[in-house]
Parts: structure tokens; sequence; C-alpha cells
């Protein structure tokens, strides 16, 4: 009975591999499907691939092996060659700062096992394992077990000794080397994951005893059983039933159990093994579904396969707005996927987006979202980067020289590039982008290097005077709308646009046609101060005290510029002058410590004064907070003094100097509140409410009192005073 079935599994797997070219029947001995010998969609490939699983279980093909493996040979003990017991006990338990990427270690080894194996195939058609390409592992939690079985290329005694025997010897990289020696790496190189020989060691991390059973791929090789406690020796021994690959039974330590639990080893193979080449399975269940969708041509991708892997990496259920493969093979070889979703978690004070781009490299995951690949600002970006020949340390968790500050710079310009198109390609959608995201660029032109602020900057966008509400502009735009000869690019920093428009300090640039741009978040204000400047053209608040610009100059007299003054109208102008002083020394005696000078306004404006020089709103509150005075139950930050510009032709100032020696205290009292309503002008009062008392007062004494009515009378007109053409009064 048993030989009739035999006969029937034989004759259908030879029907099978009959029934298809050659070479595709090798790779169904060889299971290769799984790799990238036959080039076809991943769902095809997985369809073919979970056939042939099917198919080969029944026939027995994918069973392990069917006797358990038993020593046979006299057992040699040997030492560690070339490394004292101390060393043994720094690789196994000092170098990884987690215990569960033994996982991963173990997981990159057997890739390689069965790479070299496939690699070796090309060549030798001898070496056949009979298996299929596939890394098995099997947890037990009644015996306290993990084991990891690959049917890869396997060791011979030699091989064992020397890899197993001598710490921090890869067999991987001298496989490299041979391939290197003989020009034929191909794509090998890309896909050997291994570099320092110690990733085996990880496992005395958790097991107190490892047995590792391994037969060469070579024809008619021996099986061997090679046995450690990690106490600075091991055993080895010729052993029977053993298949050819490796397979290693980690007899897990009393506090590692968890590493038994089915449900803890597919999170840990999901988090850092879900990218290896070959199908991963745990308990016979595959675990690494994703495709590394990075690896493959981006005309290759498509739009679904997007979503799902930007869902996968993201952990999120929308679709991404833009996407980026990128690719490089200079300065560093990269292959990156990156997405940015259509919303953030920082909306409305949640939570704080946490790094969003995983280092990967040979499709193992080095770091999970990773702080250190873009810059803080880029938080909001998500996906995956491959660095394959990223210098690592040993235990592949961290960076050596200054590569990773390379890769940094590299991939935060690409992304500011990638960015910049697609607002050239389409900026109706960046627009959009940039209302739901603005705050991360602002953030970004803030703190990114002198080098790279400019180019963050290409990204912001902002109102203007010059467009409509809602409609936003880079400064560029704004740039390539400058008047003849305007050397500034003028902004302002206002809650609304409505308190632009009605500024005094926007009179004058309005009826000039000069544009403005109008800033809206309390960081625009940092924003500014950090940029100074785009190109050769500076930054420059309206509120400055100082603008020099040709197109804010004009002539006194337009009509009569050339017209030399009487000396009638010279000793009038030299009155009016005086007048002003006066009137200008008044005020700076009256307002006393609350300003550092009054000056002669010559603004174009339809307002009494306006403040110059003046600490900002956002600047104030952060003043605020770092004093405490924003506490409750404490006093507010005391105003920090300005400067004032009166408009001495305004007839409220001109009132105001008149009723000063009939009334003192009413007209401190109005000096007073223009002050105040210069500093609500330039957002700058704290509280308004602390001058209602003395607005009431004013009302009451200029509708009642007679002191104010005999002032009609008796007003004292000054002389006005020749200023810029045009001054409004």
């Amino acid at each position: 009975m048993l030989r009739s079935l035999a006969r029937t599994a034989l004759s259908a797997k030879t029907r099978l591999t009959a029934s298809v070219p050659a070479p595709v029947a090798r790779t169904y001995r060889s299971t290769a499907l799984a790799s990238t010998v036959v080039p076809v969609s991943h769902k095809a490939r997985g369809t073919a691939y979970n056939s042939i699983r099917s198919f080969a279980t029944e026939t027995g093909a994918a069973d392990q092996n069917e006797k358990e493996e038993k020593i046979i040979g006299e057992s040699k003990k040997k030492a560690f060659q070339a490394e004292t017991r101390k060393l043994l006990d720094i690789v196994t338990h000092s170098l990884y700062s987690e215990k569960e990427v033994f996982v991963r270690e173990l997981v990159s080894n057997a890739s390689d096992a069965l790479e070299k194996l496939r690699h070796s195939q090309l060549t030798d058609s001898s070496l056949d394992t009979g298996k299929p390409l596939e890394i098995h592992i099997s947890v037990d939690e009644a015996k306290g077990t993990f084991t990891i079985q690959d049917y890869g290329i396997g060791m011979t005694e030699d091989e064992a000794i020397s890899n197993l025997g001598t710490i921090a010897r890869s067999g991987s990289k001298a496989f490299l080397e041979g391939l290197k020696e003989d020009g034929t790496t191909g794509s090998t190189k890309d896909r050997i994951i291994g570099q320092f020989g110690v990733g085996f060691y990880s496992a005395f991390m958790v097991g107190s005893e490892i047995k590792v059973y391994t037969r060469s791929s070579k024809p008619e090789s021996k099986g061997y059983c090679w046995t450690s406690d990690g106490s600075g020796s091991y055993e080895i021994a010729e052993a029977e039933n053993v298949a050819v690959g490796t397979k290693i039974v980690i007899t897990l330590r009393d506090e590692c159990k968890e590493y038994a639990k089915e449900a803890v080893v597919e999170t840990i193979i999901k988090k850092y093994s879900n990218f290896v080449d070959y199908p991963v399975l745990l308990n016979n269940k595959k675990i690494n579904a994703v495709q590394p969708l990075w690896t493959k041509d981006k005309n290759d991708i498509s739009e679904q396969d997007h979503i799902e892997f930007y869902r996968y990496v993201a952990g999120a259920w929308d679709s991404p707005q833009y996407k980026l493969v990128y690719k490089t093979d200079s300065p560093l070889a990269i292959s990156s996927l990156l997405y940015i979703p259509q919303r953030h978690m920082e909306v409305l004070g949640m939570q704080r987006e946490e790094p969003g781009v995983s280092l990967y490299s040979r499709k193992v995951m080095i770091q999970a979202k990773s702080k250190a690949l873009l810059p803080e600002w880029l938080r909001f970006v998500k996906g995956v980067v491959d660095c394959e020949d990223l210098p690592l340390n040993v235990s592949r968790e961290l960076l050596q020289d200054q590569s990773l500050s390379k890769l940094r710079q590299v991939l935060t310009g690409r992304v500011v590039k990638w960015l910049e198109s697609e607002a050239k390609s389409d900026p109706k959608a960046y627009n959009q982008f940039f209302e739901e995201f603005g705050n991360f660029i602002k953030e970004g032109a803030c703190t990114e290097s002198d080098s790279n602020r400019p180019n963050v900057a290409k990204l912001l966008r902002y109102e203007s005077s010059a467009g409509a509400p809602g409609e936003v502009f880079s400064l560029k735009d704004y740039v390539d709308r400058m008047k003849e000869g305007q050397e500034n690019i003028y902004y302002t920093c206002v809650p609304k646009r409505k308190f632009a428009e009605e500024s005094p300090y926007f009179e004058e640039f309005k009826e000039k046609g000069i544009e403005v741009l109008f800033l809206y978040d309390t960081v625009d204000e940092f924003v500014v101060n950090n940029l100074r400047q785009v190109g050769q053209n500076k930054l420059v608040s309206i509120d400055a005290s100082e603008i020099s610009d040709p197109v804010l100059q004009s002539s006194s007299k337009k009509d009569s510029k050339d017209a030399i003054p009487s000396e009638e109208e010279l000793l009038s102008q030299q009155e009016a002058k005086l007048a002003a002083e006066d009137i200008a020394e008044w005020f700076r005696q009256t307002l006393g410590m609350r300003i550092r000078k009054v000056d002669v306004s010559k603004r174009h404006m339809s307002y009494p004064a306006v403040v110059t020089e003046h600490d900002s709103p956002a600047v104030r509150k952060m003043m605020a907070m770092m004093s405490g005075a924003a506490k409750v139950g404490e006093s507010d930050l005391p105003p920090t003094p300005t400067n004032l510009e009166i408009n001495v032709n305004h007839p409220i100032i001109q009132k105001v100097w008149a009723v000063k020696s009939e009334n003192p205290e009413f007209a401190k009292q109005i000096a007073e509140q223009i002050y105040d309503n210069a500093l609500i002008a330039a957002g700058v009062l704290d509280d308004p409410r602390s001058m209602l008392k003395r607005l009431n007062t004013i009302m009451e004494a200029s509708l009642s009192s007679p002191a104010t009515s005999k002032s009609k009378d008796t007003v004292m007109q000054p002389k006005k005073i020749e200023v810029v053409e045009g001054e409004k009064v």
C-alpha cells in the first residue's frame, strides 16, 4: 500500500514537472518561485506559491524530517577560537538593546543561506535540497523551545567549526568576497543580509542551550549537530536524519519563555523581517505576505499597491495625497518609498506626530520610525528607506561614521524638491496640502540650516494684498510682481486680513500700490525673522521705524519741487518745525517711561499716532510664559517701552495741544489714550480693559466739561508742517 502511494505521488510530481518548461521545473524543485527567478506579479506569484506548496504538502515534499535528528558520531568538545569567554558574554548579553532582535538575526542568516544556495544552483545543478526555499519557524510553549530551519546551503563539519566556532566571523561576507573575485556577484550582492557574523550569537541572549543541525547541500554530505550553552566552548558530532540546510533549536531561558508564544514571535517577524526575499512560515503559517515595493520599478507599482503599502507602513486607513519612489546610487545606495497623508494628528491640539519613516538595510528593518532619517519638521512623511551600503555597527542597530548625516541630508533635500515639484505641477492641490501641513513647513523654515532654509522657503504660501481673500502666493510670486526699483519684501503680522487692511501702517503701501504679505499665524513672525531675506530682497515689516526703499520715497512738493521757497515760507516752516518739536516734547514728558522717544511722523496716514520698535505679540507671549506672568493670579507682563510717532497735523493732536494749558489732566488722559490706541493698532496692548475707565472719563468730559466747551473758542492752531507729500490729516 505504501509503495503504491509513493509511486502515485512520484508519478504526479513527474507529470507536473514534465508539463512545464525545464527552467520552471527546476524552479519548482528548488521552489524559487518565491524568489525573482520568474518575473510575475506578486499576486500571481502568491497563487502559484500556495498551489505548489499545497501540492508539495500532499506529496510529502514540504514535510520536515520524518525522523528526529540523532547524534551517531563521537562528540568533539572545542573552545571558541581566538576569543575569550568574556568576549562571548559581551556579544551575547550586552551588544543588542532588545532581546527580540535575535529573531531578526536568525531570519537574516536563514535568508542568506537560501540565497547562497539559489546562487550556487545557477552554476551547479547537483546542489538540490529537494525542499522549498523557505524559512520555517516553530515554537513550543510546553517545551519552551524556539526552532528555526532553512533548506539552504548548509554547512560541512569544517564550515560549522569555522562559522560557528569563531565569534564575529561572517560566512556571508566571505561568500561575497569570493563572488567578487570571480566577478559573478549579479543580484546576489543585494540579497545577502549578514555582514558581521555575530547575529547567530544573539540567540544566547534568550537561550540556555542551542543546538544546530546542519548538512551541506553538496552531494554525499553528512549531517552534524553543533551544541553549546554559551559558556565558552561547544561540541560537534555527526548526526543522522539531518535535512540539507540548517536547523537551530533554542531552549529558552525561564525569563525568556515569551518567545515560545506564537503571537509574540509573529509580531517580531512582521516588525523586523516582513520583507525578506523568502517565505517565512511560523508553525506552518506564512507570515511575510507584504511585498517590498521599494525594490520595484515605479512603473511596475499600481495605484492600489501604493494605497495598500501606505496603509501598512503608516498604520492608516486613508489614501496618500503624494507619493515618491526615490532611488539613487550616489552618494549612497538608497531605495525609498515615501508618502504624505491627507491629514495629520496634530490638528486641534491632538498628539504630536511621531516620525513616520523606517530605516531598512537589505530589506531588514534597522530602526522603526527613525528620528534620524529626516528632520523633525518632516515628521508627517511616512514610508520606508532602504540603504544597502549603510555602515552599521556589529549589532545592526547603530550607524557608523558620518553616513547617517549624509543620508539625512540627501533625503531631506529630495523631499523638499519633491514638494516643490508637486507645487509646480498642481498649484491648487499643493495649496490644499499647505493649508493642512503649512505649520510643518514653517517649522522647517525656522529650524533648517542656513544652507537649506532658502529651499524650504520656496514651499511657503501666504495671502497678499495683491490677491483675494483665501488666495495664497509663494515668495517667488511676490518677487516676480515687485515694482520697479523696489528693494524689500513687505509683510505684516496680523490675526485677520481685515486688521491688516485697516492698519495705519498699511495705508501708505495701499495708496502707492506696493504689495504686502499678510501673515496670520504666530509662528510666521519667527519664520520671517529666521529667513531675513529671499535672494537679495530683505523681508521688512510695514511697521518698522525706518524703511529705506526707493519706491517709498517721494518729493515734498511734486508740482513745484524746483521752486525756491520765499523768506516768509522758510520762516513759516521753521516756526512749524519748532511747534512740532514742542508737541513731541510734551508727549514725551506726559507719557514718561512708557516710551523711549517721540518723533514727528513722516508716514502717509490718517491716524494721530503709531508706535514703532515694539515687541510683537508673539514675543510678548513668549516673554510672559518665560517670566511666569501668564500664570493665573499674577499680574501682566509690564509693557516694553516703544517709540511713538505723532501726526502733528491730525486734528486730535492739534486740539489736545490747544487744551493742555486750560485742562492739563484732561489733556494727559487724551495723550495716554492716543498711545493706547496706537498700541491696539499695532496689536501689542495685552489687555484693552485696562483703559476702559479712562475712556469713560474722556467721553464724559468731552460731552459735559465746561473747560472742553470753552476750548472750542480758544483752540490754538499750530502752523502746518511741511512733511512728505500727500500726508493725510
